[in-house]
């Protein structure tokens, strides 16, 4: 799997269940140019950590569109199977009705292009942010059993809207309010020498 930062995300067309449970039968990640997009992908539908993985990201759903950013999920599985889990009770092991675009990549074209497609036919754990310019700025592939940090999505989304706004860059754990580095070598000796102790 080759990096796919600093190139422009793929695009694609594809049915998805959308917040209201209606299906758009011509969704298309293009059209959401001009704001930030977090799109990950998971496994299949009912199976055990990808539900943690989703309802956690519909739970942090309102501090993502604090910082224009669209949430979209994506599994080789049909949208009946999307619109079945989403009406599946939580407490039976479905995910409820989720506020964010489930993407059906029944010809697995979409997890291929990313790069995330196993040969046993579904996806590993990619999660990818994307620019309002529609490029990929930030790439995580989790195994099957690891679950991903919603917090860590986040710390990356601030650290990249950061660096866009300020033109400094983000060291090491850093998080929103933290001191960033100037990106010189004598920016890069003052941080060092302001936070030695940390």
């Amino acid at each position: 799997m080759n990096p796919l930062v600093t190139n422009e995300a793929p695009d694609f067309k594809a049915i998805a269940v959308m917040p209201d449970n209606s299906f758009n039968e011509a969704f298309t990640l293009s059209a959401l140019r001009g704001q930030y997009v977090l799109l990950f992908f998971y496994p299949l539908d009912f199976t055990f950590v990808c539900p943690s993985e989703i309802l956690a990201f519909n739970k942090a759903l309102g501090q993502f569109k604090e910082r224009n950013c669209q949430v979209v999920g994506v599994s080789v599985d049909s949208h009946f199977t999307h619109l079945a889990w989403k009406n599946t009770a939580v407490n039976d092991g479905g995910i409820g009705n989720v506020q964010f675009p489930l993407v059906a990549d029944l010809d697995k074209s979409i997890a291929l292009n990313y790069g995330v497609l196993l040969p046993m036919g579904i996806a590993l754990r990619g999660l990818f942010v994307i620019d309002k310019e529609g490029v990929i700025r930030s790439q995580v592939v989790n195994d099957l059993p690891l679950g991903r940090s919603v917090d860590e999505a986040l710390r990356v989304l601030d650290a990249l809207q950061f660096t866009e706004q300020h033109g400094e860059v983000c060291p090491a754990n850093w998080k929103k309010g933290d001191d960033a580095m100037t990106p010189t070598a004598a920016g890069v000796a003052r941080y060092l020498t302001d936070h030695a102790n940390d």
